[in-house]
């Protein structure tokens, strides 16, 4: 002979008793049961301000010290290329200051070299002087023609 179940009494759920993450849904067959749950998502919050850590005065400092250092370079480079040039005009500017001693001497030795101990008869001298270059960083030369 079959005998018959007994019947067991459903247990009884407290809500404090329901563990984190289980919760009552109801099926698309409207039994309500307990199953686990994912917990919604909670609405984003505006991001919080992150104070930086690296100043800004440093940062700046740092992007441009490479900038810096490759204008120094490029200096050097572009001194290095006009070393020439400048030596060029060094010698130019000598050239330049004989000829101006030379202006000025001309006369002082043309008075020196006449008769009468250095003063002319009442005659007048007239110097000429032709000076040429050729280029920026040419050697000045000059002529002194008397008349």
């Amino acid at each position: 002979m079959h005998r018959p179940r007994p019947v067991e009494p459903h247990p009884v759920l407290l809500p404090q008793d329901i563990p984190p993450g289980v919760d009552w849904v109801t099926l698309p067959n409207g039994v309500r049961t307990l199953a686990y749950t994912h917990p919604n998502p909670a609405p984003a919050a505006e991001p919080e301000l992150v104070r930086e850590s690296i100043p800004r005065w440093a940062r700046t400092t740092a992007l441009l010290a490479p900038t810096l250092g490759g204008g120094i370079a490029a200096a050097g480079f572009g001194i290095s290329y006009a070393a020439p040039g400048v030596l060029a005009m060094a010698e130019a500017l000598w050239a330049t200051v004989a000829l101006i001693a030379a202006g000025a001497l001309a006369p002082l030795l043309l008075r020196a070299t006449s008769g009468k101990g250095g003063r002319g008869a009442g005659t007048v001298q007239h110097i000429t002087q032709n000076i040429t270059a050729t280029g920026v960083f040419g050697r000045a030369t000059g002529t002194l023609n008397n008349r």
